[in-house]
């Protein structure tokens, strides 16, 4: 029997290195021939459900870190509510209509001028399916668990349907109509777009202050009087009907030295005005209120033959401009709803593609709009009236998709009234709990201040308006007429609005008073895409009958609040009278490691494909456990090599607990509590403290908690304490021993746990561990939570072993001290005498440990405090004197001891460990195999 075969202990086959970009996708494919997913979801059959509603990506293009951040946090939730005892389903979808596919076709060569309208979709249709196909693959490599095999697309006849059916149930309430009102215009797109399509970058614009001349003052003012109005957007100066002021401001008449001419404007503005102007003195005539200005007359600066009103507005400010503000009611929202209370036509000189019309005369005609600037301010510094010029920066919105600037535009477009049922989304707004609880504040004045909802599109890709016209012109919207439609698009898919005539669409022998000759025409609109997602919680929960409608959960990005969360919310009480979700919960974006944006014009862009080729799909999915994805999150390769090194120190550590129990038998060898060393019990108390506080992260989705409590746990509790003090039993100690085995059974709870704990997070790590482990269950998706147990005294228990923690923290004081005065190496080269308190000898006499391992000293000794030699290190109220431990080394249990030896037998040994091999390999020693 030779030394080194007693300290074969601490072996497995459970290897150092992961290789994850290898085995992860072989235990993928296992996964998916064995049907885990579904084997847990029949095994959560009759439970509570909890229903996560996966927000539709849009199919164009490779997943992103943004996609992964989304798409695994939600996987966490699933994974960890399905293992908590809940029937939690998830079924992924993709929103696969809108503009973008129409230009990847276009920028891939095809003419859509050679095609039918239905054969464009059906190539559509084609490169969406291709789309979801790609990022399906993409998103299963991120070990993202669901019916991958079932999603739900905006594109299936099915949905669209339900879609339709949406729209009928509002058109049936009174929520749609059609109007004539401003919209954000993208004329790259020849659209209108949503609000949620708009996004905002800062701008230089020309900003003019310029003069109108009084036409009919109404007694206030004499025809020499210019009212001073200021705009950001020169080229609208063709489209103005108007002025507009507010009733309650102060007014000044200002007479500039020098001048034959007295002008218009705010009184708390003339100071700062007439030194923008060159004013160097002037004399105030008079002053008066905005609303004696009301129904003056001015003459447009470009055709004098128009005449422009005063009219009063609340939309009018003083923190810029003069006070008075140029007034085109087809150009702007303030401006039309102005323009319509006084009577004004809504002039709209700007065609789709943002050209100006001809009837804005030959210096403006087929200019496109931006050019226009110019040509008005030259006109205005021609006829004298422009006061002054200069640039100003700020917001403006633009496209989502062309990221090219949009115009505020009035065209007939069909909408969604947001104002008639605004009290009721929020109030059901207030039933909803928001993680970051702000989102709900967010949403509610995001609700309270829309407008209401352009839903129509003048594309082509994407679900019909259901709307028939008659002979008069007449929009025919009926329940008899949408839901044949919405039968029809469920049957053959909705293309067949696009190759049937109305009359075919229409139910057989259909009439209406609109159309006496019984001619029909059809709508050529196409739904806003945020109206198919915004549906989906018909299109999907309400359909699938494993779902719950309204869900638990929507999970996105915070720009949401404006989309999904938003058009989702709007629909859902409109149709049902109640939000679609129970829960809210909203993340940040993600930028790169100096905070900025990623794109592929910067070269910073992080794919995850790269990541998982280099480092594996579970380093990615630590990474999102470790981040505060409430806000936006930075992300750079040298964040995944750290994310590498916590991997890499969580899996040591488990392989540790694996070695040392792989001849442990939990049936057969597991030590109850009560008979556990006061060590062990310790540490059953910790881990079930962490199991819980684990569990409480899950249900409280606080990941970055998740993962600080565990890397905590796995440094501090195990590796740097429990860990170290444990090779000293288990290596050490007789194989069955009663102390070996009360430590394994907590080793092993302690791997069994982790393993559980870290399943969501690690699924491909978990399961790597699970065959090592003597579990019932075949994988660890298919098992519970651990449960949260409670023992008798653990409070008091606890506190002891904190003090001892205290003493512990000044002991290692010591040692350090020690090892840096060269006087030891390692501590189990040590002999620490302890000068203590009475109370704290009894203290740590009431553990009933051996303080000595506790410590991984060779000697240890306590004394009395008053007895501490002036060379003893004080500390508080102890003292700690740290000696080298006199004697040899003992080749098995490594430590200093005095009695090498002292077993004639086993000479090379100390006592305890020449006794402990006596017991352990009698038969060895029999044949005199003492080597």
């Amino acid at each position: 029997m030779r030394v080194k075969e007693t300290l074969n202990l601490g072996k497995t086959k459970f290897p150092m290195r992961g290789n994850l970009p290898v085995r992860e996708v072989e235990r993928q494919n296992e996964w998916e021939e064995n049907q885990v997913y579904e084997r847990r979801q029949k095994l959560n059959e009759g439970k509570p459900t909890f229903v996560l509603h996966d927000g539709p990506p849009y199919a164009n293009g490779n997943i992103h870190m943004g996609h992964a951040l989304n798409k695994i946090s939600k996987d966490f939730i699933v994974r960890s509510k399905s293992m908590m005892g809940f029937r939690s389903p998830y079924v992924p979808g993709w929103d696969t209509h809108g503009l973008p596919i129409e230009q990847q076709l276009k920028k891939a060569g095809v003419d859509r001028k050679t095609l039918s309208v239905a054969e464009f979709r059906e190539k559509c249709r084609e490169y969406a399916l291709k789309q979801v196909d790609k990022q399906r693959t993409d998103f299963k490599r991120l070990g993202v668990a669901g019916e991958w095999d079932n999603p739900y697309l905006t594109l299936d006849p099915k949905f669209e349907a339900q879609e339709i059916r949406v729209f009928g149930k509002m058109a049936e309430r009174g929520l749609i109509y059609k109007g004539k009102k401003p919209v954000f215009w993208s004329w790259s797109s020849e659209s209108a777009l949503a609000e949620a399509e708009v996004e905002y970058h800062d701008v230089t614009s020309p900003s003019a202050f310029y003069g109108e001349q009084v036409i009919d003052g109404k007694g206030l003012l004499d025809e020499d009087t210019y009212l001073v109005v200021w705009t950001t957007t020169p080229w609208t100066i063709p489209a103005s009907e108007g002025i507009t002021v507010d009733r309650d401001f102060d007014y000044a008449l200002v007479k500039p030295a020098g001048e034959e001419r007295k002008f218009v404007l705010a009184a708390d503005l003339v100071e700062k005005c007439a030194e923008l102007f060159g004013w160097q003195q002037y004399q105030v005539v008079k002053t008066f209120k905005g609303q004696e200005l009301e129904y003056v007359t001015t003459r447009h600066p470009f055709y004098p033959e128009r005449k422009l009103l005063t009219m009063l507005g609340d939309f009018v400010t003083l923190d810029a401009g003069t006070g008075l503000v140029h007034t085109a009611p087809g150009f702007g929202e303030d401006d039309f709803n102005v323009g319509k209370q006084y009577g004004l036509d809504i002039y709209v000189p700007v065609d789709d593609k943002g050209y100006l019309t001809a009837d804005t005369g030959k210096d403006f005609a087929g200019v496109f709009y931006d050019d226009a600037n110019e040509i008005s301010l030259n006109k205005l510094k021609a006829a004298g009236l422009l006061l002054k010029y200069m640039p100003i920066e700020h917001s403006y919105p633009f496209d989502w998709r062309t990221k090219k600037p949009i115009i505020f535009r009035a065209t007939p477009q069909w909408f969604a009234s947001v104002d008639k049922i605004r009290s009721e989304i929020l109030d059901a707004i207030d039933e909803v709990k928001f993680f970051p609880d702000w989102g709900q504040k967010r949403l509610h004045n995001m609700i309270a201040d829309r407008g209401d909802w352009v839903i129509s599109r003048q594309r082509v890709w994407g679900v019909p308006l259901p709307i028939f016209y008659g002979e008069d012109g007449e929009a025919i919207i009926t329940k008899e007429t949408v839901n044949h439609v919405a039968d029809l698009i469920e049957k053959n898919g909705s293309n067949i609005w696009f190759q049937r005539e109305a009359k075919e669409l229409l139910p057989a022998g259909f009439t209406s008073e609109h159309s006496p000759n019984g001619k029909f025409t059809k709508e050529n609109d196409i739904m806003d895409v945020w109206f198919d997602s915004g549906s989906s919680h018909q299109g999907v929960l309400a359909l699938r009958d494993y779902l719950t409608y309204p869900c638990d959960m929507y999970l996105e990005g915070s720009d949401q609040y404006r989309g999904w969360f938003n058009s989702s919310l709007i629909t859902s009480v409109a149709v049902s009278g109640h939000a679609p979700y129970k829960q809210v919960l909203s993340q940040g974006f993600t930028l790169d490691g100096k905070g900025r944006k990623m794109s592929k014009s910067l070269g910073n862009t992080i794919v995850p494909a790269k990541v998982i080729k280099q480092f594996g799909a579970e380093i990615i999915r630590l990474w999102v456990l470790s981040v505060d994805s409430s806000a936006d999150v930075r992300v750079s390769m040298e964040s995944f090599n750290q994310i590498s090194e916590a991997y890499r120190k969580i899996r040591n550590t488990i392989r540790f607990l694996l070695a040392n129990t792989t001849d442990f038998d939990p049936q057969t060898d597991q030590v109850p509590f009560e008979k556990m060393a006061s060590l062990d019990q310790y540490m059953e108390i910790k881990i079930n403290q962490f199991t819980k506080e684990i569990l409480d992260g899950y249900a409280q989705y606080d990941f970055m908690n998740i993962y600080k409590k565990l890397l905590n746990f796995i440094t501090s509790d195990l590796s740097a304490f429990y860990l170290d003090i444990a090779k000293d039993v288990v290596y050490i100690e007789g194989k069955t021993s009663q102390r070996r085995r009360s430590m394994q059974t907590v080793l092993y709870d302690v791997a069994v746990r982790l393993t559980k704990l870290l399943t969501p997070a690690l699924p491909h790590t978990t399961e790597e561990i699970w065959k090592y482990l003597k579990e019932p269950e075949d994988y660890a998706q298919l098992a519970e939570m651990p449960e949260v147990f409670h023992f008798n005294d653990e409070a008091k228990k606890l506190a002891l072993w904190e003090e001892f923690m205290a003493v512990r923290s000044d002991v290692f004081k010591a040692l350090e001290t020690a090892r840096n005065d060269k006087l030891i190496g390692k501590s189990f080269e040590a002999h620490v005498t302890l000068y203590l308190s009475d109370k704290e000898r009894e203290h740590l006499a009431a553990l009933k440990t051996n303080l000595r391992q506790d410590l991984i000293v060779s000697a240890l000794d306590i004394e009395d405090l008053a007895a501490a030699p002036e060379t003893a290190l004080k500390y508080r109220d102890r003292a700690v004197l740290v000696e080298h431990a006199t004697g040899e080394v003992c080749p098995r249990c490594r430590m200093i001891k005095t009695d090498i030896g002292s077993d004639p037998k086993l000479p090379q040994l100390c006592g305890r460990c020449a006794k402990l091999v006596e017991e352990e390999f009698p038969e060895a020693l029999a044949e005199g195999l003492t080597d």
